[in-house]
């Protein structure tokens, strides 16, 4: 792929990436659980993992969580560190699984454990910073919450995947 076509994918799938961030923070999810979320923008980032390869699904993430801070108004505020802090290690860990487990889990699968990665990271950095380790309760639901959002993110990226003439070979 040309470095030009390479260059608009990327700022397509960030611009995706961040809109569907802001779009999901306005979005109300009717669980009992606070701080749900369905994870919209982590299909755009298991895009990129497909599309492009770990350097640019980490810049795509890293991209997102900036853009839809900053246009969300929580830009280096608590938020955005447990924002930034989740959506790192989760994309750490896909792109390790996908790497190193090709063929061992599929894309819901993946995106099921980035799920739980990024709820994990959340907690604990939530819990560091209020200096209360009371918050890892809140843990377990969250992580059952993990499971439904996770697998329907990997299932709407395999979709997208599946009709998007990027699945000929993009990546270098």
């Amino acid at each position: 792929m040309s470095k030009t076509k390479r260059l608009v994918l990327l700022a397509l799938l960030v611009a995706m990436a961040a809109a569907l961030h802001v779009l999901e923070s306005q979005l109300p999810i009717p669980v009992p659980v606070p701080g749900v979320k369905l994870g919209l923008a982590n299909i755009i980032s298991l895009l990129a993992i497909l599309m492009l390869g770990w350097q640019d699904a980490v810049y795509v993430a890293v991209a997102r969580v900036l853009l839809g801070s900053l246009f969300g108004g929580s830009l280096l505020g608590p938020s955005f560190v447990m924002s930034m802090g989740g959506a790192l290690a989760s994309i750490f860990v896909m792109v390790y699984i996908s790497k190193n487990y090709q063929g061992v889990f599929s894309l819901a699968g993946i995106s099921l454990v980035g799920a739980a990665v990024h709820n994990i990271t959340q907690v604990i950095l939530a819990a560091l910073l209020v200096y209360s380790a009371g918050l890892l309760w809140y843990l377990p639901y969250l992580l059952l919450f993990a499971v439904p959002t996770g697998l329907f993110t990997g299932l709407a990226a395999n979709y997208c995947f599946a009709k998007s003439p990027a699945k000929y070979g993009l990546k270098n």
